[in-house]
C-alpha cells in the first residue's frame, strides 16, 4: 500500500497523455467535437464515455476528481467551483421541499447563512442540535430528514465532533451523514473509516497548494444505500451505489453550472502534490503559536484542539492522532485590543482565507460573522473579543515574533 504523498504525486493508473507529458494538459476549452452523430448521440445518452462540454465534464477537471478518489479511497469525487457551489449541490440534491436537515449552529457563517436565508425559504426545515450529544441527534430526525450535517472541525469555534458516534445513530436512523472536511482534509482525516457517507471539501484551502486558486469538492465515500432516501431511491433502482452522484451529474450539478475551471483544475491537482508537507508544518506552526499564546499574559484564552487543556483535545486525540489542523483562536481584553495586534503585524496577513502558505489573522466577529446580530454571533460561540489565527509554513520563530510585536502593540 503506497503512502499519501506518494500517491497523490503519481495519482492513479489511468491513461497516458499522446504525448507522454508527465501532467494532465490544461484542456481550456468549452465544448469537444465528435466523428460522427451517432458518437455525439451516444454520449449525451451516457452509453458511451466522452466528454461535450466542458461544464458537464472536462479531461482536466475529471484527471483531479480521479486524483482525489485514489487519495480517499471513496466510491466518486465531482470538483465544483468553490466549497459553497458543494455544499449547496449537496443539500439539493438530497433535500425536497418540507424536508430537514439537522445541523449545529457551531457551522462557518457563510454555511449557516445558506441553510437560514437560501434554502429555508424554498421549504427547507434546520434543526439545531448539540453535536455532542447523539441521543439529541436521533431525536431531532425523523422520517423528513435529508440528512445530518457538521463540520469535522468547526470554523471559528474550533469544537469538534465525534464522528463515529453520530455515525451509529445516522445508520440506525438510514439517513446520511454529511460533513464538511475542509479543516482536516483527507489527509489529516479518514472520513471513510469515522462512517461519514459524504465528505465536502473547499479544495481552495490546503488542497490548492497556497491559495492558488477556488474550488470545491463532493466525495461519496460509498457507504449509504440510497434506497432508503426518498429523493434519491428512483435512482438508486437504476444506478445503485452510484445513486448520489448520478443525481448530482444528470441533473443538480448540470443544472446549475457550478463546474470547476480546467486551468484551476490543473492548479489543484499540483497543489495536491505538495498538500501533505504543507499541511505538517501548519499543523506544527498552530500548536506552537497555540503553545505561546497560551502563555501570554495579555492573552485571555486560547483555542486548539492539539492543547491538551482545550476541551475538544480528547475527541481530536481519538479521531485525528497527532495532527489537529491549522487554525486556533486567542482571546483579548476588548474588540479594540484585537484590532490593535491586527494592526501592528508585520508578517501575518490580515485576509478572511485559510489554510494559505502565509500565514493570516481575521476578527470573525466584525468580519465573516457580521451578518448576524450580537445575540446571535454570541450564540455561535463568537466572541468580540476573539482571534482567528490560520497557521501557514513559514518559519515558526518569524511567526512568534510577529505575534510578542503585536502583543505588545497595546502597552
Amino acid at each position: 500500500m503506497k503512502g499519501f504523498a506518494t500517491k497523490a504525486i503519481h495519482g492513479p493508473p489511468g491513461k497516458r497523455d499522446v504525448h507522454g507529458a508527465l501532467r494532465m494538459p490544461v484542456y481550456d476549452t468549452a465544448a469537444f467535437g465528435h466523428e460522427n452523430a451517432a458518437s455525439i448521440a451516444q454520449a449525451f445518452a451516457g452509453r458511451k464515455q466522452a466528454h461535450v462540454y466542458s461544464r458537464i465534464s472536462n479531461p482536466t477537471v475529471q484527471d483531479f476528481e480521479q486524483r482525489l478518489k485514489h487519495l480517499s479511497g471513496s466510491l466518486a469525487v465531482l470538483a465544483l467551483s468553490s466549497g459553497m457551489a458543494a455544499i449547496s449541490n449537496t443539500i439539493m440534491a438530497l433535500a425536497w421541499s418540507g424536508a430537514n436537515i439537522v445541523t449545529t449552529r457551531s457551522l462557518f457563517g457563510n454555511t449557516l447563512s445558506l441553510f437560514e436565508k437560501t434554502f429555508k425559504p424554498w421549504g427547507l426545515a434546520i434543526r439545531y442540535i448539540s453535536m455532542d450529544n447523539p441521543d439529541e441527534i436521533d431525536r431531532a430526525i425523523d422520517h423528513d430528514t435529508c440528512a445530518v450535517y457538521l463540520e469535522s472541525v468547526t470554523n471559528p469555534q474550533l469544537e469538534v465532533a465525534d464522528c463515529a458516534r453520530i455515525s451509529a445513530v445516522t445508520r440506525q436512523r438510514r439517513v446520511p451523514l454529511v460533513v464538511d472536511n475542509t479543516m482536516m482534509t483527507p489527509y489529516l482525516f479518514n472520513t471513510k473509516k469515522a462512517g461519514i457517507d459524504i465528505e465536502l471539501l473547499s479544495t481552495t484551502k490546503y488542497i490548492s497548494g497556497g491559495a492558488t486558486s477556488v474550488g470545491g469538492a463532493i466525495i461519496d465515500n460509498g457507504t449509504f444505500n440510497w434506497e432508503w432516501s426518498p429523493k434519491l431511491a428512483p435512482f438508486a433502482a437504476k444506478t445503485g451505489a452510484m445513486a448520489f452522484m448520478a443525481s448530482l451529474r444528470q441533473e443538480v450539478y448540470r443544472n446549475v453550472g457550478a463546474c470547476l475551471s480546467p486551468h484551476n483544475a490543473y492548479l489543484q491537482s499540483l497543489g495536491l502534490e505538495t498538500m501533505s508537507l504543507r499541511v505538517d508544518r501548519s499543523c506544527d506552526n498552530a500548536l506552537r503559536m497555540a503553545r505561546f499564546l497560551e502563555s501570554h499574559p495579555k492573552v485571555r484564552a486560547v483555542n486548539y484542539p492539539g492543547l491538551a487543556k482545550a476541551a475538544s483535545h480528547p475527541i481530536a486525540r481519538k479521531q485525528f492522532g497527532e495532527k489537529f489542523g491549522g487554525l486556533l483562536t486567542a482571546d483579548l481584553d476588548s474588540q479594540e485590543a484585537c484590532y490593535a495586534l491586527m494592526d501592528a503585524l508585520q508578517l501575518i496577513r490580515l485576509a478572511t482565507n485559510l489554510n494559505d502558505n502565509k500565514s493570516l489573522i481575521l476578527h470573525p466577529w466584525s468580519t465573516i460573522h457580521a451578518e448576524y446580530s450580537p445575540e446571535q454571533r454570541l450564540a455561535m460561540g463568537v466572541r468580540p473579543t476573539m482571534l482567528r489565527l490560520a497557521a501557514g509554513i513559514e518559519d515558526h520563530d518569524d511567526l512568534i515574533e510577529d505575534l510578542e510585536r503585536g502583543l505588545n502593540s497595546h502597552d
